[in-house]
C-alpha cells in the first residue's frame, strides 16, 4: 500500500455515524436536539447552583464544574459532527483532528476526575460528617479541581504529541464521527506497537486511578452505612449517592468497553454506539439525573425559574 503522510496534506475524512445518505438529515435532527438539550440542561444546572446560596457546598461545586465540562466535552465533537452530516466532503485537517483529539481527551479525563472528587466528597460526608467542613474546605476543593484539569491536559498533550509523529497510509477515512485514538491508529502505516503500549499504559493510569478512587470510596461508604442500625438511616445515607452512582455507571461502563481492549478487537459499529453513550447520551442525561433525584436541585431550579419570571 502506498504510504502518504497526511499530516501535511489533505487531512482525514470522518465517516460519521452512518454512511447512508438517507439517514443524514434524520440523524442531524436527532443529534442537534440532543446537543441543545445537553447545553441548555447543563447551563440550567450551573445557574441554579450559583443562584442558590444553599447549594454553595463542595458537592454542588463539583457538580457545576462537571456540567461545564460536559458542555465543553460535547461541543468539541457535536458541531463538527452535525456539520459533516449535512456536508458531502466530511473533511477535517490533520491539525484540526489533533486539536479535537486534545480537547476531547482533556474534557473526558476532567469528567473522570470530577466524578472521583464527588465520590470523595460523599465518602467524607457519610463516613466523617463531623469533620466534613474542615476536610472539604473551599481551598481543598479548588486544589482538587486544579489537579483534575492539570493532569487531564498533560495526558492529552502527551497523547497528541505521540499521534503527531505517526505517518498515515493512502486510506485516510476515519470510521468514526470524531478523531479518537483507536480509529486514527488504525490508519497509521507506522509501527504502532510502541504507541499502543504507551496509550494503553497511560490511559490505564489516567482513567483507572479515578475509577479505583471511586470504588474505594463506595466500599468505605457501604461498610459505614451497613453499620447504621435503622433502615431509614441507611436509605437516607445511600440516597445522597444515587445520582452520582448512576452517572458513574453510564460513563465508566462505556469508557472501559471502548478503551481497555487491544486495537485488534476494535469494532467500528459497536465502538461507535458505546462512544455515543459517554460523549452524547451521558452529558445529556446528567442534568436530568441530578435534578429529578435531588430535592436540593429541584428547589434550586424552582428558585431560578421564579427569578427568571420576575
Amino acid at each position: 500500500m502506498e504510504t502518504k503522510n497526511y499530516s501535511s496534506d489533505s487531512g482525514f475524512i470522518l465517516l460519521g455515524i452512518s454512511s447512508n445518505p438517507q439517514l443524514q438529515k434524520p440523524l442531524f435532527a436527532i443529534f442537534f436536539i440532543m446537543y441543545l438539550v445537553t447545553v441548555m440542561g447543563n447551563i440550567l444546572i450551573i445557574l441554579a447552583i450559583h443562584s442558590d446560596s444553599r447549594l454553595h457546598t463542595p458537592m454542588y461545586f463539583f457538580l457545576s464544574n462537571l456540567s461545564f465540562t460536559d458542555i465543553c466535552f460535547t461541543t468539541v465533537i457535536m458541531p463538527k459532527m452535525l456539520a459533516n452530516l449535512l456536508s458531502e466532503t466530511k473533511a477535517i485537517s490533520f491539525v484540526g483532528c489533533l486539536v479535537q483529539m486534545y480537547f476531547f481527551m482533556a474534557c473526558g479525563n476532567t469528567d473522570s476526575y470530577l466524578l472521583a472528587s464527588m465520590a470523595i466528597d460523599r465518602l467524607v460526608a457519610i463516613c466523617n460528617p463531623f469533620h466534613y467542613d474542615v476536610v472539604m474546605n473551599p481551598r481543598r476543593c479548588h486544589l482538587m479541581l486544579l489537579a483534575s484539569c492539570t493532569i487531564s491536559h498533560l495526558h492529552s498533550l502527551l497523547r497528541v504529541l505521540l499521534m503527531s509523529r505517526l505517518s498515515f497510509c493512502a486510506s485516510h477515512v476515519i470510521k468514526h464521527f470524531f478523531c479518537d485514538t483507536q480509529p486514527v491508529l488504525k490508519l497509521s502505516c507506522s509501527d504502532t506497537s510502541s504507541s499502543q503500549i504507551v496509550v494503553m499504559t497511560e490511559t490505564l493510569a489516567v482513567i483507572a486511578t479515578p475509577f479505583l478512587c471511586i470504588l474505594f470510596s463506595y466500599l468505605r461508604i457501604i461498610i459505614t452505612v451497613l453499620r447504621i442500625p435503622s433502615v431509614a438511616g441507611k436509605w437516607k445515607a445511600f440516597s445522597t449517592c444515587g445520582s452520582h452512582l448512576t452517572v458513574v455507571a453510564l460513563f465508566y461502563g462505556s469508557v472501559i468497553y471502548v478503551y481497555f481492549r487491544p486495537l485488534s478487537m476494535y469494532s467500528v459499529v459497536k465502538d461507535r454506539v458505546a462512544t455515543v453513550m459517554y460523549t452524547v447520551v451521558t452529558p445529556m442525561l446528567n442534568p436530568f439525573i441530578y435534578s429529578l433525584r435531588n430535592k436540593d436541585m429541584k428547589r434550586g431550579l424552582r428558585k431560578l425559574r421564579d427569578r427568571i419570571h420576575l
